[in-house]
């Protein structure tokens, strides 16, 4: 009995340290273009009260670099495309670069990462494009330099527009054009472990196709899925279909072990009168239905049971940006450091699983999450296929399980509705459904039929 209980609690104690690690692959921006920010150090605070694993930079700004030191925070920096030509021509200028932007900090300030530029290949700068990978790699020898090769890797960052084909996923291939300069650079990132980082945005795919459909499929929510004509995979949301056309063009370059890092993705709560697809309702399902995917460690179909490293665009909104209203709206966090809308990432609003695969965002609400009244049967067939797609087991509701019977989509649907947000965690985003579920108090267990749920 002894050995069985130190078992036990030696698995919890893996489980909680596994779960405090795991978000380690939710990292956000931490752009720069606005004159209403709060303080660095604020700013740093507010991110140790969430579970942001890491911060993107888009420059090397010291007084941010130095406030999250001794956060354990993740920190990626960046060189602007200026910056590319000197680095670039110059091994000197990238020495003094790392030594400016890097040594003063390290290790207290926990740099993982410099990504030289910002989407140069598809600037269609060509004298740009052909100084990129010298200047990776005389940032690359800088840190080497100092011992710190290995230690903070080096990239760039660049835009789906690399792709020529996405759709489906399974022929993900780099636009003929790129293809050569992208070679290079995937032979020098192969070489020194570092990830190919990339910007897929949901919410362009769907202001290009605003079908209701495409809608629920890039916002996480039941859906009737996409099948990948190539692989006959099914697809159940946009940004695991646009991550694997990545893949699908790695590999068919030949670059199979280079990781992939999502470097920027969100959607705006706001935008111009004219713009498709902005809403505070919208941002919340998609960032709040992305950390949970990302939290249930599922991976996308080619790249499954991990996370990809993804930073979420943006910490707080860009008042001086250009463009349309939505380029100022991107903001999870107001200048007085409260939450634009909630999508769970606040440590006291999170309860620990013993199961490190499927953490619960809160704020829970203990109950049954069950379907409302007068949706239909095609609603209901989408809500199925989408809770049973997404890892959970619906073996009772198939032919001789307790729950089969009776035989109905609407009783299916409801067990399989219901399991999913017992799984994935008791947060009401969780039990959305597209606006067709709800948690009520009142246990819909029946027969054998047991519905798992009740207080927490």
């Amino acid at each position: 009995m002894a050995a069985l209980l130190l078992s036990f609690f030696l698995s919890l104690f893996i489980s909680a340290f596994i779960l405090a690690d795991s978000q380690s692959f939710i990292g956000v921006n931490y752009g720069q273009v606005a004159d209403n920010l709060p303080p660095p150090e604020a700013t740093a605070s507010l991110l140790k009260s969430t579970s942001i694993g890491k911060v993107r930079l888009y420059g090397a700004d010291p007084s941010i670099i130095k406030a999250l030191a001794n956060t354990g925070i993740g920190i990626v920096i960046g060189t602007a495309n200026g910056d590319i030509p000197a680095l670039a021509s110059d091994p000197n200028s990238a020495i003094q670069w790392v030594k400016s932007n890097v040594l003063p900090y390290y290790p207290s300030s926990k740099i993982i990462l410099i990504t030289v530029g910002n989407e140069v290949i598809t600037s269609m700068d060509q004298g740009l494009i052909s100084q990129l990978l010298p200047a990776m790699k005389n940032i690359q020898n800088a840190l080497n330099s100092v011992s710190l090769g290995g230690k903070v890797k080096v990239s760039s960052v660049h835009s789906m527009a690399v792709l020529s084909q996405s759709d489906p996923p399974s022929s993900g291939s780099f636009s003929p054009g790129f293809q050569d300069a992208l070679k290079g650079l995937l032979e020098f990132q192969r070489d020194n472990g570092s990830p190919f980082a990339i910007n897929p945005y949901p919410f362009f795919a769907y202001q290009s196709d605003s079908r209701p459909e495409t809608l629920a499929f890039c916002l996480f929510q039941p859906n009737a899925g996409r099948v990948d004509s190539g692989n006959g995979i099914k697809y159940m949301n946009m940004f695991d279909a646009q991550v694997d056309a990545v893949r699908s063009a790695l590999n068919a370059m030949g670059f199979k072990d280079i990781e992939i890092l999502i470097a920027e993705t969100g959607w705006p709560y706001s935008g111009d009168s004219n713009e498709v697809g902005p809403s505070v309702e919208n941002a919340r399902a998609y960032n709040g239905n992305l950390i949970a995917h990302l939290r249930s460690m599922a991976g996308t179909p080619l790249m499954p049971g991990k996370s990809v490293d993804t930073y979420i665009f943006a910490l707080y909104d860009e008042n001086l940006k250009p463009g349309p209203g939505s380029e100022r709206a991107f903001g999870l966090f107001k200048p007085d450091l409260s939450m634009t809308y909630d999508v769970g990432l606040s440590k006291s609003s999170q309860t620990p699983s013993t199961n490190p695969a499927i953490p619960s965002p809160n704020p829970t609400v203990s109950g049954w999450c069950l379907p409302k009244g007068g949706v239909s049967d095609a609603q209901l067939q989408a809500n199925l296929d989408y809770a049973c797609g997404h890892g959970i087991d619906c073996s009772s509701i198939q032919p001789g399980g307790a729950c089969f019977e009776p035989n109905t989509v609407s009783s299916h649907a409801a067990y399989a509705m219901n399991l999913y947000y017992q799984t994935v965690g008791k947060n009401p985003i969780n039990c959305d459904f597209s606006q067709t579920a709800a948690v009520t108090s009142k246990n819909p267990s029946y027969n054998a039929c047991i519905y798992p749920g009740g207080s927490t």
